[in-house]
């Protein structure tokens, strides 16, 4: 569990696109595992999820787990719907300005922190000048040409956001995903870079944090100060369960309420106790090749690598429908708004593969790949890859292991541990946010890709404020990332959330990426 008080040692990692890293953590005597209990009584939901957060810090948090539990305690100015489309949260009006060098946001004024204190301008102000600062570790969406965006607060309840130099970039994503923490609780924490911050969170989301204790569960109580509307369920536990299967039988002995489940489960989950509710999260799921291994500097190689794979057999054998699924091509997910086909898709060809191999004078090619080896899905598709590069000639050695160390493995700088590796992201609808998985010295570039001519069609296109001209950016962006064969993309794999049908509202509350809910107090027991 989380012990709060200050000078809390914590270990600075942070993780991205729901690739996991790993964070400390401390137990305190009062955990016990009576307080994860509730699931089945009256105010009480429970939700199976599959780990720990990498960060519990909502400064740089980028987990899926980190970031359902902050979107649970604090809230940002703005909120990305699942189709693309925002939401004003915190902010009553965001103002463009129309020379792309500014965006002003008035703050709604009846907003109240969890422990009864106003939120005001200030704490928008103090959140942002953390965030922005690089050695934090989130701070890339608030950057523009190499310099800093400032914030300045105009009165109680105004800020402006000032660019360098004009981004339509970040005029998007400036007020979304930055999630406010409170001036008067965090203003003396020295240190922002942490994975768990020292003060006990307080926030304007619709729950606050009861207890964590680090492998087991999070309790939550409602929060009765929350600006939506105090939770219709009083009580909400995130029940740490690493096992797929596990979560299911939990879930059918209704020991949780909610857990994600594969396409291959659901004919064995009773139809009149659960209800599932598949939804996409525009993901990617990837392999991901690490350009600074010794064995895979060669272009030619990486694409010989790509030439012997098959995406459609290797999602048919882990997601069985195309009900569940859609298959990229591109960087971008399948229903991403800047999304081109015209890139080269590496259909299957293992002669073609072996060819390259020839041309790079390389025999006996010999690679390791690394996967979560408590994901179903990564293990079948490691098992098949293995088989479809020994078609090539090339061998593949398995390294399953946990996900959380495969990914803060490869987020140290020149790590050459792994030549290949299994992961998915989910990053929004403006291509500029995928900048930090392929841009020279991104905070997530795990492919250590350094390509002069990508870096640079990422900043033409961050500042090109005219539409077309900027779609053609993208486009040639996604070409180039292609022929770079960093990365290839295998699934965009709907998420199918199986719920009990004792909790009602679900749909209301809200099913979209990352998240799972929107806004939790909406759900409600039956």
């Amino acid at each position: 569990m989380i012990n709060w008080k200050k000078g809390l040692a914590s270990v600075a990692v942070v993780g991205l696109g729901f690739v996991l890293a790993a964070c400390g953590g401390s137990n305190t005597e009062e955990t016990s595992t009576s307080s994860a209990a509730g699931a089945g009584d009256d105010s009480t939901f429970t939700y199976a999820i599959s780990g720990d957060p990498s960060s519990t810090n909502p400064i740089n948090t980028s987990d899926r787990w980190g970031l359902t539990v902050t979107n649970m305690i604090y809230s940002p100015l703005v909120t990305v719907e699942a189709d693309g489309t925002t939401q004003n949260a915190l902010a009553e009006s965001v103002e463009p300005a129309e020379d792309g060098l500014s965006l002003t946001v008035h703050l709604k004024q009846d907003v109240k922190w969890s422990d009864g204190e106003d939120f005001t301008a200030d704490d928008v102000v103090f959140t942002y000048e953390q965030k922005v600062k690089k050695e934090n570790g989130n701070a890339d969406s608030l950057w523009v040409d190499d310099q800093p965006i400032a914030i300045e607060k105009v009165d109680e309840y105004t800020v402006k956001f000032v660019l360098p130099t004009p981004s339509a970039a970040a005029i998007s994503n400036i007020a979304t995903e930055t999630y406010i923490i409170p001036e008067h609780i965090f203003k003396d924490v020295t240190d922002f870079s942490v994975s768990e911050l020292p003060e006990k969170p307080v926030g304007t989301g619709p729950y606050q944090l009861k207890e964590y204790k680090r492998g087991e569960y999070f309790t939550f109580e409602a929060n009765e100060n929350y600006y939506g509307g105090k939770p219709s369920i009083q009580n909400v536990t995130l029940r740490i369960i690493e096992s797929t299967d596990t979560a299911k039988v939990a879930l059918q002995k209704g020991e949780v309420d909610a857990a994600v489940v594969l396409p291959s489960d659901i004919e064995d989950l009773d139809d009149e106790q659960i209800s599932v509710y598949p939804y996409t999260e525009n993901r990617v799921g990837y392999l991901g090749l690490n350009t600074h291994s010794d064995a895979l500097q060669d272009v030619k190689v990486r694409q010989a690598v790509l030439y012997a794979l098959n995406k459609d057999e290797l999602n048919q054998a882990a997601y069985l429908d195309e009900e569940y699924y859609a298959t990229p091509y591109s960087f971008l997910p399948p229903n991403n708004p800047y999304v081109t086909d015209d890139v080269e898709k590496y259909e299957t060809n293992a002669e073609k593969a072996k060819e390259l191999l020839q041309e790079a004078g390389v025999t006996d090619l010999s690679l390791n790949l690394a996967f979560n080896s408590t994901d179903p899905a990564q293990t079948i598709q490691a098992t098949l890859i293995q088989q479809q590069l020994q078609q090539a000639g090339i061998t593949v050695t398995l390294e399953g292991g946990d996900g959380t160390a495969i990914f803060t493995e490869l987020k140290k700088p020149d790590s050459t541990k792994y030549n290949l590796f299994l992961g998915g992201y989910i990053m929004g609808n403006d291509p500029d946010l995928y900048g930090s998985l392929f841009e020279t010295g991104g905070s997530a570039n795990y492919f250590q890709s350094n390509s002069e001519t990508i870096d640079n069609l990422f900043a033409q296109a961050a500042v090109e404020l005219d539409t077309d001209k900027r779609e053609a950016l993208y486009d040639d962006l996604q070409k180039a990332i292609a022929d770079e064969a960093i990365i290839y993309p295998i699934v965009d794999n709907k998420k199918i959330l199986a719920v009990n049908n004792r909790i009602g509202n679900v749909e209301d509350a809200g099913l979209i990426p990352i998240y799972t809910f929107e806004d939790m107090s909406k759900l409600t027991i039956k």
